[in-house]
């Protein structure tokens, strides 16, 4: 039994990703464990500290295989520090002789923070495999739409026309910055410690920095430049970027759903069926996939906001907030990867009803083009004035359930200025696009070229 929801047997698919649930699963986290362990110990065989053939001990036994994982358990619920039972049970794994060199001159903290970098890179990995994946989803979507005009909505209200394609390309160009985001952040993240209990490495006295670089060259990790057991910008970074990419499924999630609604009615959640059915009104198709997304991006938030926390810490050794990393960063690790794996299920097969969007488009019988015609008209009698003259033929429009183009045609101020085709010009919004088609050719020109 449990009580997480990403953990949850019932709900887990839900919230989370089993890929990336397997990366930060405990048999990963101890196996991140036993990878510095025996990376250390043959950093410090290299360098003539410990025999060459313990640290080929070390690292044959630093395998979860060999771990008893509930004598771990029992030990860790005893002793309240982690890292101690999986070292003693690594001692007992390899011979007398070898497990003398087993922890050699290292800390607690060095192992979990260590291990945790691990994760994090297949995470990051992983991650980066899924944005990938989904910024691929999102151009073709891009590209098939990106003439297919719709609404473009303000505060909610019908404002003036943008593609579908446009919109599609704002999602697919944050998502690009978000790869950039986290391709940049590499080195500043994957950066392991060997320090000891105050930082300094005072227990493996003037060969401190040798073994820390030899340690991280085995794990193929970057050396940091001084310990930062009590700095943890770079994990907040991490978890900022989990929190962003979130914020992004949210948002195409809440974008989706309102598209959805039945007074809308432009796109859909692909059709499965008995898929988002509602238990008791049958003719309802409920925005079901969308509804997580939005959950994950308020989950992940809290999530950054806690990370930023988890920096203020005191002396050398915090006090509490390791405790908080080690549910944060797995967590949000999962939460992530499965609102991406959510987006990809709506994105890959989003129905788009282009008849009506174009129908939309003309709700409002023409007066979506109101700011076309004022722009038009304003080079002939100064731009404030024209939204005054607009504004008044909209206001006509409302009342008298008369379209705009019958309203400009026999407005003089207009009718005087403008010819009838010049109007019919304006009314059409495939010439009040702007350069929103232009702008989706860029953001494709942009995700063709490598990182």
């Amino acid at each position: 039994m449990t009580a997480s929801i990403i953990d949850s047997e019932y709900y887990k698919d839900m919230f989370g990703s089993a890929r990336m649930h397997a990366l930060f699963s405990d048999e990963a986290r101890f196996q991140g464990w036993l990878d510095f362990e025996a990376g250390l110990a043959r950093a410090q065989a290299r360098l003539g500290i410990i025999p060459e053939a313990a640290a080929e001990e070390i690292t044959a036994k630093a395998k979860v295989e060999y771990i008893d994982a509930a004598a771990m358990k029992a030990e860790f619920d005893r002793v309240g520090f982690p890292i101690l039972p999986i070292v003693h049970q690594l001692a007992k794994a390899v011979s007398k002789e070898t497990a003398r060199y087993v922890h050699w001159g290292s800390t607690t903290q060095d192992v979990t923070d260590t291990g945790m970098v691990l994760q994090i890179r297949n995470g990051l990995d992983l991650l980066d495999e899924m944005l990938s994946d989904l910024e691929k989803v999102l151009a073709t979507l891009a590209k098939r739409h990106r003439d297919t005009i719709m609404v473009g909505r303000t505060m909610q209200q019908q404002a003036a026309p943008v593609t579908f394609g446009y919109k599609v390309a704002i999602w697919l160009a944050e998502v690009r910055r978000h790869r950039e985001r986290l391709h940049s952040m590499r080195p500043r993240v994957l950066l392991g410690q060997v320090a000891g209990a105050v930082g300094t490495n005072a227990t493996l006295g003037d060969r401190g920095l040798e073994v820390l670089r030899a340690t991280m060259k085995e794990l193929g990790l970057v050396e940091p430049p001084i310990s930062w057991h009590v700095s943890r910008d770079n994990w907040t970074e991490v978890t900022s970027l989990l929190a962003l990419v979130g914020a992004t499924m949210a948002k195409v999630g809440l974008e989706i759903a309102l598209l959805m609604r039945t007074e809308v009615g432009e796109v859909g959640e692909p059709y499965v069926t008995g898929r988002g059915a509602s238990s008791t009104l049958p003719q309802k198709r409920n925005p079901i996939t969308c509804q997580p997304l939005i959950a994950a991006g308020k989950m992940l938030r809290e999530k950054a906001a806690l990370a930023f926390d988890a920096m203020v810490q005191d002396h050398e050794r915090a006090t509490g907030p390791m405790h908080l990393e080690w549910s944060i960063l797995p967590e949000a690790f999962v939460i992530a990867g499965g609102a991406i794996e959510n987006a990809l299920s709506i994105l890959d097969g989003l129905a788009v009803d282009e008849k009506r969007m174009a129908a939309n488009l003309d709700m409002l019988h023409g007066m979506v083009m109101s700011e076309a015609v004022m722009m038009g008209l304003a080079p002939h009698i100064g731009r404030n004035q024209a939204h005054d003259v607009v504004y008044e033929a909209c206001a006509k429009c409302a009342d008298g359930g008369l379209t705009l183009r019958t309203v400009l045609l026999a407005d003089e101020r207009i009718g005087s200025k403008l010819s009838e085709a010049e109007i019919d010009a304006m009314l059409d919004p495939a010439n009040y696009l702007g350069c929103a088609r232009e702008m989706v050719d860029q953001v494709l020109d942009l995700v063709r070229q490598p990182l």
